[in-house]
């Protein structure tokens, strides 16, 4: 079957090819039989966010040229370590992540570009640019490709509405009309699909907040297994076109780690996946393989440190307390949803299922992949997207350098729900991740040698997000603004857009 029948995508649909092989003659035809009247280049900055830059088409040879050579930015501006005395970068566009505008009134195409110096090499602080940089180095020590996808959960929080009320922390999978909001979502799903999002499911998640003006309703999109960088990508977009919806609707959508104590707070958990000529390789005699359990000792022992990426506000640490669904034990475990590394449920022993539901199903039908990953729990929506999977690819390799990985491993392996206070004394003897920015900062001070190795992580990019982490100053947090509810309000409405 022909992509074009298949693919949500509007540019592979229509091209008829997968995006990995678009053109610039592809662009230019998809532009001039499409009526596009304006390109936006987009780029990730050091700060993490999705920046802009439009153009107006002004003739075919305008065109050619900004998609050939791309445009010169203000990298001062972008990139903090960067001396306004030197500071112009290019901008380059990646034909293979062209998407159309959904939002803009006159018919827009928008790229995701790359950071290039004076000398046309890449920029080496840019957040993509690490990413690529820790997935080719572990390419190069363990063989295999990193393949990732994001539950990216938030928040709408709109006017109370009086019909329909749901129960506190009861909003898993509900349906509407309680479910609140799912036409934004829907709607939301649509168009990253169309921009070439690989999403899997959305569904309403447990939160359900109502106050005496407000209601804020959970919900969360999940995506399939692409490698890293396009992981990251995808939900950069997919981040900056649900802010984009809410503002269409009035309301605000918030990624927030934590937004009203007490509740269920928003996390961005990773599923990775080793892959090898497009075979996931998670799995080997029918349990989880060596090179996986490889993969989860170098997540546990950069556990700490990677807080520093995917744990970066104040309010990270709300969520990351005990006795709650959030992780702060580092270890790992099968479907153990206490557990920072979770196995979760895979397909490998369901083979079966369809025919038991579908008894006039054919005999013989081919096999399921077993789609089996590894689940990284404790990041946030404050993550900075591109530096924690670059973290991630990092953590990963450690996992085929550190001596017996395995052995590390069994040490780290629980079996119980460890945030029952039954099992407190097992909890009590885990390693814990930090409670604070401040605490972030500290262990990616000390495990700075293991990102800069092999120059993946500058240390001018180390010694930024150290800074920054440090300046938050919130070492006792939680204890300090114990019973004040008003300063918690206010902590809370700062780092709501985080």
């Amino acid at each position: 079957m022909s992509v074009a029948k298949i693919s949500a995508n509007r540019l592979a649909a229509f091209l008829n090819k997968s995006p990995d092989f678009f053109t610039k003659k592809d662009i230019i035809y998809f532009i001039r039989a499409n009526g596009i009247k304006m390109v936006n280049f987009r780029y990730i900055a050091g700060d993490g966010r999705l920046k802009t830059l439009n153009f107006v088409i002004n003739d075919e040879a305008y065109l050619d040229r900004i998609l050939s050579a791309g445009e010169r930015v203000d990298g001062s501006s972008l990139f903090k370590n960067i001396d306004a005395s030197s500071s112009d970068l290019y901008v380059v566009p990646r034909y293979k992540t062209a998407f159309v505008n959904p939002f803009s009134e006159v018919p827009a195409l928008d790229i995701l570009c790359s950071f290039y110096t004076p000398d046309g090499a890449p920029f080496i602080n840019a957040p993509a640019e690490i990413l690529r940089r820790a997935s080719a180095e572990l390419r190069k020590t363990s063989g295999f490709d990193l393949h990732a996808l994001g539950e990216l959960e938030y928040y709408v929080i709109s006017p109370r509405n009086p019909l329909y009320p749901m129960s506190a922390q009861k909003g898993y999978h509900e349906a509407h009309p309680f479910a609140k909001w799912e036409g934004l979502r829907f709607e939301a799903m649509a168009a990253i699909a169309e921009a070439g999002g690989k999403i899997k499911y959305g569904h309403s998640e447990v939160g359900f907040i109502r106050t005496e003006e407000l209601e804020m309703s959970q919900q969360e999109i999940e995506f399939l297994p692409v490698p890293a960088a396009d992981a990251a990508d995808q939900l950069a977009v997919a981040k900056w076109m649900l802010s984009s919806i809410g503002h269409k609707y009035g309301v605000t959508l918030s990624f927030a780690p934590k937004i009203s104590i007490g509740h269920a707070g928003s996390g961005l958990h990773f599923h990775t996946a080793l892959m090898k000529s497009g075979r996931n390789m998670m799995i080997e005699n029918g349990a989880i393989s060596s090179p996986a359990r490889k993969l989860i000792a170098g997540f546990l022992s950069q556990a700490k440190s990677l807080t520093a990426f995917g744990n970066t506000v104040p309010t990270s640490y709300f969520r990351l307390v005990p006795h709650q669904e959030a992780p702060i034990s580092v270890c790992w475990g099968y479907r153990n949803r206490s557990a920072l590394v979770r196995i979760p449920l895979g397909w490998l022993k369901a083979n079966n299922m369809i025919k038991d539901a579908n008894p006039l199903a054919a005999k013989g039908a081919a096999p399921v992949d077993h789609r089996q990953t590894v689940e990284f729990r404790s990041a946030d929506g404050s993550a900075n997207l591109h530096l924690f999977m670059a973290g991630l690819a990092v953590a990963a390799r450690q996992g085929f350098t550190m001596k017996d990985p395995l052995g590390y491993t069994k040490k780290l392996y629980v079996d119980k729900n460890i945030s029952n206070a039954e099992h407190k004394s097992l909890n009590e003897s885990l390693p814990k991740l930090p409670a604070s920015c401040c605490e972030s900062a500290q262990e990616l001070e000390k495990a700075r040698g293991i990102y800069e190795d092999k120059g993946v992580f500058t240390p001018v990019v180390i010694d930024g997000l150290i800074k920054r982490l440090k300046s938050y100053d919130d070492r006792n947090l939680s204890e300090r603004l114990y019973g004040k509810e008003e300063e918690i309000k206010k902590l809370v409405e700062e780092f709501l857009y985080c």
